[in-house]
Parts: structure tokens; C-alpha cells; sequence
């Protein structure tokens, strides 16, 4: 047997009546002073001053209600009766028995403050090194001093863009009564960030596999699309103040219309080689294949010609097969439109010089004509042709010559009229506002330096809120992951354990 099947069994002796009654008789405590409320509300004139004053005062007492009740039933589940209670319990291998009376320990809630009166366990072999346990408080999910909710709470203000620690503790101060110091703070918010770190891919995938579904039954002449990007972006490291590069990556649905259904997000701290974005950007990916069973959707492949991008590509993506049927996948590489277009403003600054009318105007022609078919040989072309007419010298020779090898080297990735054909993305667009969203927002406020293992706390309750998965994710932490056993006496008489089925 279990200690929270102990728990129920000797909760059920107790008459539902008797607990109707107690629960009742603490609400009526606070009927009268919420009827006077409303009642002075109505004796005096409307006005936006005597709303406001009712709305926060009403807030503060259903606040004060559920404190009491939430009070009131914690402290019933152990009941009042020690002998009620096992004398010890078993938690991952190691015994512990029972020690004195119930001690009081102070528990924040999402409504305030409480006092938990719970029995303590102490490690039966003295030297054993382990501390004492309160197995009610794991049944519970109190970590912390605080409950699974209020971490939830505290967690999602730490996740919120503009955040910062000290606007993390006035919000649960100003909005749940709770005061957290720092090292409480970090805690609360390092153990949600695991747990939902752990999740995210099971919620990721399922959010990807639902949008796929939609995709799949919007109407349309295309079929939907599964686009998949990365990119870097600097972040400053506390310890030496040294810039480094982070990683972002999204992999986002599109229906037959092309417009966007949902995007999920990854992003991890600066590592040498990225490769625990490589590797968990590619086990979503597989993952996401691997569950969805209707037609493949088109596979777009969308960054910058950075490095990392580009050996991603040729590492993973092309060889990749569908991880069912092991057929080669055939994932379309596109570079992003804006970044051709950089270069095309290079050529336009070489070739016009000064003349800022006839560059604004080459560029704007050039932009569009990159569009039409096998737009990057028509705009090498059109820029030859103005070289020609133009003697460059060595520096603004070599620029040009630079930006001309980068259109012509990457020109079977810039094919953007044969993807606006058939409603794949032409630009990364959503990489870059995700550095933004994901880390500028966040992380790279006025003054903010981070270590690593910090700035990746903060990374996985961003990824989790901007994904859309946060409530999925949490739910999954949720469960028990833990097993509290109870002595069962062997035919020797003696003391042993045995496992909950």
C-alpha cells in the first residue's frame, strides 16, 4: 500500500456530513462581511472611484476564502488522529519513521499564506546522510515552500518578455499576498524549468501533430507545410562579460493557402559545435514525422547561409529519411529572401556610388525581379551589364566581386518563384523575430548579464509560453513521480515493503 492510498482509506472513515459542516461553517464566517460590502456599495452613488474600491476590496476577501479553505483542507488529509498515521514509510529505498507530533511549517499558495501542520520522518540508519522528509508535502507537490500552483504562477511572470527578478517578486507579493526571496525565487523557478524541459517535446510534437491535422484539412491547391529554421543570436556571458552565440530554432505549420496555423519554438545557451540544438531540433522533427500518419506534408528548410545553417542542412536534413518508412525525405533549402537582398544593395552602393535616386530605384527593380523565375541569374546578369559600363576600383571591386560569388554560389537556394508557386516561406522571418521574442525581450534587457545554466532556466519557460504549450507540459510535471511505501508485517513479524501495483 501507498502512502496517499492511506491517506484516502482513512479520510473516507471520516462522515462526508461532518466535513459538509466544518467547510460551511468557515464560509459562513465570511458571508456577512461580503454582504456588507456589496450593500455600502449600493448606498452611496455610482462612480468609478466606488467600483474600483469594491472590486479590490472584494478581491482581497474571496482572497482570505480561499486561503482559510485551502488551509482547512490540506490539514484534514493526515487527519488528527496519530495513530492514523504510519509509523514508517519507505521513499526510494531508504526507511524513515515517524518522529513527535505534527510541526507547523508555513506554505505559500496561490491565495496567500497557509500553515501546514504535517507529520516529519527521520531516516531510520543513523549515518544514512539523508535529511528528513514530510511525506505529505510530497504527496502535495510542495517544493519549496510553496504549492504546485503558486510555482506555476511564479514561473509564468519569470517567462513573461520585459521580466525581471525583482518584478517577479512584487507580482506575487502584489497579486497572491506571497513574499519569495531570491534563493527561493531561483529554486521555484529552476525546478518548473526542468520539469517542463522534460515535457516539451511529448507537448511540441502533439501541438505540431494538431496543426498538421488542420493543415491538412484546410482547402487549398498546395499542400501544407512543415518549415523548419535556426539562427544565432549574441548573448553576454556573466562570468567574463563575454559575448556568445545562442541558438534559436522554430518549425512551423503552414496550411494549403499558406498562411501560418502555429509555430513551436527551441532555443539553448551558447555551446561549442550547437549541438544540443542539433539534437533536439532533430529529434522533434523525427518525432513529429514518426506520429503523423496523413500525407507528407511539403519540407522547407529556411535560414541564412550562416555556418551552422548550412551544415545542418547537409549533416542532417538531406540524408534524412522518414523515421517509419525509411524513405529519403526531400526537404527544400531556401536561403531568406532579405539576406539576398543585402547583397543586392551591396551591388546597388558599388554600382551607383553617389547617385542615391538611381540606387534606391536599381535595387527596388532588382528586389522584384529576384522574385521572377530564376530571378538570381537576371539580377547577376543586369549587374554585369551596369560593370561594364563602369570602371570599380580595388575595394569597391572586390565588394562587388564578393557579393556577386554570394548570389551566384547560392543561386539553387534563391529559386523564390518557384516557392511562392507552391506557398513555401521565402524569408526566415520567424527565426528572427524569435531571437527577438525568445532572448531580446527577455534576456537582453538594460544591464543583464547571465551564466548559462541561469539563461537556460529562463530559455525553457519561454519556449514553453511561446509555443503554446505551457499548460500541457506543466500538466505532465504534475504527475507523481515518486512512490512513499508502507510496511506490511512478513510471516517473521518483521518489517517489509511492499510495491504499489
Amino acid at each position: 500500500m501507498t502512502y496517499s492510498t492511506h491517506l484516502l482509506m482513512a479520510l473516507a472513515t471520516v462522515p462526508e456530513q461532518t466535513l459538509r459542516d466544518q467547510l460551511r461553517k468557515l464560509l459562513d464566517g465570511h458571508v456577512e462581511p461580503i454582504v456588507a460590502e456589496l450593500l455600502g456599495f449600493h448606498a452611496q452613488p455610482c462612480s468609478p472611484a466606488a467600483a474600483f474600491d469594491l472590486e479590490r476590496r472584494l478581491a482581497e476577501r474571496l482572497r482570505d476564502v480561499g486561503r482559510e479553505l485551502l488551509e482547512a483542507v490540506f490539514n484534514r488529509i493526515e487527519g488528527g488522529d496519530r495513530a492514523a498515521v504510519p509509523s514508517h514509510v519507505r521513499i526510494e529505498a531508504e526507511d524513515y519513521r515517524r518522529v513527535g507530533a505534527k510541526t507547523p511549517h508555513r506554505v505559500d499558495t496561490v491565495f496567500g499564506p497557509v500553515v501546514l501542520r504535517r507529520h516529519l520522518y527521520r531516516p531510520v540508519a543513523r549515518n544514512s546522510g539523508d535529511r528528513s522528509v514530510t511525506p505529505l508535502e510530497r504527496v502535495l507537490g510542495i517544493l519549496a515552500g510553496a504549492t504546485p500552483a503558486l510555482a506555476e504562477a511564479a514561473a509564468r511572470y519569470a517567462a513573461m518578455a520585459g521580466a525581471t527578478q525583482r518584478q517577479v517578486q512584487d507580482q506575487l507579493r502584489a497579486r497572491h499576498g506571497v513574499t519569495i526571496g531570491t534563493g527561493r525565487l531561483r529554486a521555484l523557478l529552476g525546478h518548473v524549468s526542468g520539469v517542463l524541459a522534460e515535457g516539451r517535446q511529448e507537448s511540441q510534437t502533439a501541438r505540431l501533430v494538431e496543426l498538421l491535422t488542420r493543415g491538412h484539412a484546410s482547402t487549398g491547391r498546395t499542400r501544407p507545410v512543415l518549415s523548419v529554421s535556426r539562427d544565432g543570436i549574441s548573448l553576454r556571458e556573466n562570468r567574463h562579460g563575454l559575448f556568445e552565440v545562442a541558438t534559436a530554432a522554430t518549425v512551423t505549420v503552414t496550411d494549403r493557402r499558406g498562411r501560418r496555423l502555429g509555430t513551436v519554438y527551441l532555443a539553448f545557451v551558447p555551446e561549442l559545435g550547437q549541438g544540443q540544438m542539433t539534437d533536439q531540433l532533430t529529434a522533434l522533427i523525427e518525432d513529429v514525422l514518426r506520429r503523423w500518419d496523413g500525407p507528407l506534408p511539403r519540407l522547407a528548410y529556411v535560414t541564412d547561409a550562416g555556418d551552422n545553417e548550412t551544415t545542418y542542412f547537409e549533416a542532417v536534413l538531406r540524408p534524412m529519411v522518414h523515421p517509419r518508412t525509411g524513405e529519403r525525405l526531400r526537404w527544400q533549402r531556401i536561403l531568406d529572401f532579405y539576406h539576398a537582398m543585402e547583397r543586392v544593395w551591396v551591388l546597388a552602393d558599388v554600382l551607383f556610388g553617389d547617385d542615391t535616386r538611381g540606387r534606391w530605384a536599381w535595387g527596388r527593380r532588382m528586389g522584384k525581379l529576384l522574385k521572377k523565375p530564376n530571378g538570381p541569374f537576371r539580377v547577376l546578369h543586369a549587374a554585369a551589364a551596369l560593370k561594364a559600363r563602369r570602371t570599380l576600383n580595388r575595394v569597391p571591386g572586390a565588394e562587388y566581386q564578393k557579393a556577386c560569388n554570394y548570389l551566384r554560389g547560392r543561386t539553387r537556394w534563391m529559386q523564390y518563384a518557384e516557392y511562392a508557386r507552391v506557398n513555401l516561406p521565402l524569408g526566415s522571418g520567424i527565426v528572427e523575430a524569435a531571437c527577438k521574442t525568445i532572448y531580446t525581450q527577455r534576456l537582453k534587457l538594460s544591464g543583464m548579464r547571465w551564466t548559462k545554466a541561469g539563461a537556460q532556466v529562463i530559455l525553457n519557460l519561454r519556449v514553453a509560453l511561446l509555443s503554446g504549450v505551457w499548460a500541457q507540459a506543466y500538466r505532465r510535471a504534475l504527475e507523481p513521480n515518486i512512490t512513499i511505501e508502507l510496511p506490511t508485517p512478513d510471516r517473521k513479524g518483521e518489517m517489509a515493503y511492499q510495491m504499489a501495483g
